[in-house]
C-alpha cells in the first residue's frame, strides 16, 4: 500500500516516464528488492493501481439493481461515491497530465456496463447504442474530472442529479 500511496503522490508532481523505483522506494521508505518482489517495474505497479480500482468499480456496481430508468440516478450517485472514496487516486490517475490509460478503462468498464444495463432498459438500436453510450460515458467522465478538481463542491446527489438530468432530458430538455 505505501509503494502505490508513494506512486500516486509522485504523479501528482511528474509524469510516469520520469519516475524511478528508486524514487518510488526512497519516499516509501522501502528497500528496492521488496519492490521487486511485488512489481516488475514502475509501469506494472501504476497497472496493478489500475486494475485495482477497475475491478473494486465492478464489484461495487454490481451490488446494484437497474431493472428501469428511475434506478439510473441511485446508480450514478453510488458510482460517484466510489469516485469520492478515491479520490485523491481517482483525481490524479484522471488528470490531465497522466497519459489516457486509466481514462481508457474507465470508459471501456463503464460502455459495457452500459451496454449491458442502460441500453436494456432503454430498448435502444445496438448501433444507437453504442454512439449513445460514447457520448454519455465521455461526459460523464469528464463532469467527474471537473468535480474532482472543484475539491468535490457539490455532493454525490448533486452531481448524479445533473448527470442523470442531461442523460434523460438532454441540455435544454424540458421537466
Amino acid at each position: 500500500m505505501v509503494l502505490r500511496d508513494s506512486l500516486i503522490q509522485l504523479l501528482k508532481e511528474r509524469p510516469l516516464s520520469s519516475i524511478t523505483v528508486k524514487d518510488i522506494c526512497e519516499l516509501a521508505d522501502i528497500n528496492r528488492s521488496t519492490f521487486y518482489a511485488h512489481y516488475a517495474d514502475q509501469y506494472d505497479l501504476l497497472e496493478q493501481i489500475e486494475e485495482e480500482i477497475i475491478k473494486d468499480l465492478a464489484g461495487y456496481l454490481n451490488q446494484f439493481q437497474y431493472e428501469n430508468e428511475q434506478d439510473a440516478l441511485p446508480v450514478l450517485e453510488n458510482l460517484l461515491e466510489y469516485f469520492a472514496s478515491k479520490r485523491d487516486t481517482c483525481q490524479t490517475l484522471l488528470n490531465e497530465r497522466m497519459d489516457s490509460s486509466f481514462q481508457l478503462k474507465v470508459m471501456t468498464f463503464a460502455h459495457q456496463y452500459f451496454m449491458e444495463h442502460w441500453s436494456a432498459v432503454k430498448h435502444l438500436d445496438e448501433d444507437l447504442s453504442e454512439y449513445m453510450s460514447t457520448f454519455v460515458i465521455s461526459g460523464c467522465i469528464h463532469v467527474m474530472k471537473a468535480w474532482l478538481s472543484n475539491d468535490m463542491d457539490k455532493s454525490p446527489r448533486e452531481i448524479a442529479e445533473i448527470l442523470y438530468h442531461l442523460i434523460n432530458k438532454g441540455l435544454f430538455g424540458k421537466e
